[in-house]
């Protein structure tokens, strides 16, 4: 795989939409309460709670990306079928680009994203590595504090439309 210098890449994402796969873990405990599945990150906002994902590379399909952003982050895989379809299709905007719709989407002030988001299931235990200083499942109705602007927002789209 070939990657850009830093400078060309910091190019396009001022430039164009970047794809990205989006993914929040679920379970349901023992006594039927949903979970999700959140990172503790560094971010442009500080250290913040959110989604997992991140860009698809230039011939990776959707499951392999999900499969590395897992690997990457988590230390364990998903469980997906061969072909993954999104549940949702959420966009990230920078402040300085935020559209006057009436759609949901998300903040992220380094680039304009188009987020293929999943619910998944997790295939192991997860081990945060890498950008995740910390992993934990939470109960879906008590997000932790402070999040990642728009990933509440995301999570509770994401599950609404999983339930239906």
């Amino acid at each position: 795989m070939t990657f850009l210098p830093r400078d060309q890449y910091e190019l396009i994402e001022r430039t164009m939409p970047i794809a990205c796969v989006d993914f929040v873990p679920v379970r349901t405990t023992a006594d039927g309460h949903r979970e999700v599945g959140l990172i503790l990150r560094d971010s442009p906002f500080g250290q913040v709670w959110c989604h997992l994902g991140g860009r698809i590379h230039r011939g990776e399909t959707i499951r392999d990306a999900l499969q590395r952003h897992a690997t990457d982050t988590l230390g364990t895989r998903l469980a997906l079928d061969d072909d993954p379809q999104p549940t949702r299709v959420h966009q990230w905007f920078p402040s300085d680009l935020q559209p006057d719709l009436a759609i949901d989407h998300g903040s992220d002030p380094r680039k304009h994203a188009i987020g293929l988001s999943f619910i998944v299931e997790l295939d192991g235990d997860p081990s945060p590595q890498n950008e995740a200083l910390d992993f934990a499942f939470v109960p879906a109705d008590a997000l932790p504090e402070p999040m990642w602007p728009g990933s509440a927002k995301l999570i509770d789209l994401l599950l609404r439309d999983y339930a239906s």
